[in-house]
């Protein structure tokens, strides 16, 4: 882009036309222009880059979206700033404009978790609580933790505070920038502007990240680490940089043989048989209990949360079968309050259940709902939670900056239990399709959320149809982050 000297007069109308979070991101997009002034005031920052011809004026006004000063001070206008820009080189590199546009999307409060969760990272970070986003990321910058084309850790801090819209702007980014180089993209940060000695290889911190990484669930962060790329440097006397392609899925890692325990408790009886081939075709181990009391199954809990193997499987699946209320399900004992569904699924959290943090925990529950006025007051022998204290996998815990309630798919159908009166050996329509959809090949190549989709409408198309039947009612709630494939 053409840039051209501007009056002091004027440098001194712009800082004072711009507040205070202005001039933050302003400095923040200059520092590979001015990276040893990155940290000096606007007016000293914009005049040195003004005597060093390399103050783009417009472009910086343009990123921060100050039009009027566009048409005020430099009469000139949007549309011709962003033709200039089409045309001619950038002063501003993507990246830093990708970093101003992620930090105006960020609350206060986001910016605050994105700050607790890099603590996992960096112990030794001094950050306040009130920093910006962009300072955050300059703090980063000067570990080397993030660069241009070093921004997995932001990605994956987005990914847990649930702005999956900000995490697709990186990666947009990314392929962006891949397809405009035809390789992976070398860029320097503003340290290494300031440094042109310091190469790309081994940087501080980086091996002690990976490495940490690499402690982390390889299910729930899933890497695929692609052999060494040996790049060459045109440069004089440069030698060959060695730089890891890391390569970020977003499916859920299912490549283990079983792909996971699938336990299917099914009081009823109607259905075990059923579910139990559609999961063995599905390659899972699963484990079937009929008709169980509320003592009983959660002794059955308690035995298949401790299971070692959970550690080589990729997976987990948990379905069940009752009579109950919408929150709980009666079992064999027929008697009120049940054993609460909210407990079943603290038995394979991450906190709970170590070895399956990181791992698409899924529960598929068929609740044949006993009215209120039908529903025996008595109390049941009061059972143990899951109070399961594993201390031995804490250090794992607090390394992985995954929740422990994130991966969990949760699908519950409900019908009145008259269905069961009118029709005692009538499989559950919603698990009859459910493992019609799941036998068939061409939907395990969809993802898990799509093949509900078609779940809920034919449920729904079902309601419609049976007029003489109670209908089916479904809830899903997930936290699940990837997409989750039963098929490679």
């Amino acid at each position: 882009m053409t840039k051209s000297q501007v009056s002091a007069a004027l440098i001194h109308q712009i800082e004072q036309e711009l507040d205070e979070d202005e001039k933050e991101m302003m400095i923040f997009l200059c520092r590979d222009l001015a990276p040893d002034l990155s940290n000096v005031d606007i007016r000293e920052l914009l005049g040195v880059l003004n005597e060093t011809g390399r103050l783009g004026l417009s472009e910086l006004l343009y990123r921060l979206r100050r039009y009027d000063l566009l048409r005020r001070a430099l009469g000139t206008e949007k549309t011709a700033v962003e033709t200039d820009l089409a045309r001619n080189p950038r002063a501003v590199s993507d990246y830093r404009v990708l970093m101003v546009e992620i930090n105006e999307e960020l609350d206060k409060k986001e910016v605050s978790s994105l700050i607790f969760l890099l603590k996992d990272y960096v112990p030794r970070m001094k950050m306040a609580k009130d920093k910006s986003f962009l300072a955050v990321v300059c703090d980063l910058e000067k570990l080397n933790l993030v660069a241009p084309d070093q921004l997995d850790l932001i990605e994956d801090c987005l990914q847990n505070i649930h702005r999956i819209d900000l995490k697709k702007k990186i990666q947009k980014y990314k392929c962006e920038a891949l397809s405009t180089s035809g390789s992976q993209p070398m860029y320097i940060n503003a340290l290494q502007a300031s440094l042109p000695n310091l190469t790309l290889i081994d940087p501080p911190f980086s091996s002690g990240i990976q490495n940490m990484n690499k402690e982390r669930c390889l299910n729930g962060q899933h890497a695929i680490q692609t052999e060494l790329v040996h790049t060459s440097i045109q440069e004089s006397g440069a030698n060959s940089l060695e730089v890891k392609k890391m390569v970020y899925d977003d499916r859920y890692r299912m490549q283990s043989r079983p792909l996971g325990v699938c336990l299917i408790i099914d009081c009823i009886g109607n259905d075990v048989d059923m579910l139990e081939e559609t999961f063995k075709a599905l390659s899972f181990e699963v484990l079937c209990y009929r008709y169980l009391s509320v003592e009983a199954m959660n002794q059955t809990f308690h035995e298949v949360a401790r299971l070692q193997r959970h550690r080589d499987y990729d997976s987990f699946i948990c379905i069940l079968v009752s009579r109950g209320s919408p929150h709980s399900i009666f079992c064999t004992d027929q008697t009120f309050p049940g054993y609460p569904l909210d407990r079943v699924k603290k038995f394979f959290t991450g906190d709970s259940c170590p070895d399956l943090l990181g791992k698409p925990k899924l529960f598929f529950i068929q609740s044949y709902i006993v009215p209120a006025d039908q529903q025996e007051p008595t109390s049941l022998l009061e059972v143990d939670g899951n109070e399961q204290k594993i201390t031995t996998n804490n250090r794992r815990l607090r390394n992985c900056s995954i929740p422990p309630v994130a991966d969990i798919f949760w699908s519950q159908c409900k019908v009145d239990v008259s269905l069961l009166e009118r029709s005692p050996n009538s499989p559950s329509y919603y698990l009859r399709t459910l493992a019609q959809l799941l036998r068939n090949p061409l939907n395990r190549k969809l993802p898990l959320l799509d093949i509900h989709i078609e779940l809920n409408s034919r449920v729904y198309d079902w309601n419609r149809t049976s007029d003489l039947q109670p209908p089916y009612s479904l809830l899903l709630q997930h936290t699940l982050r990837k997409k989750l494939f039963f098929s490679s």
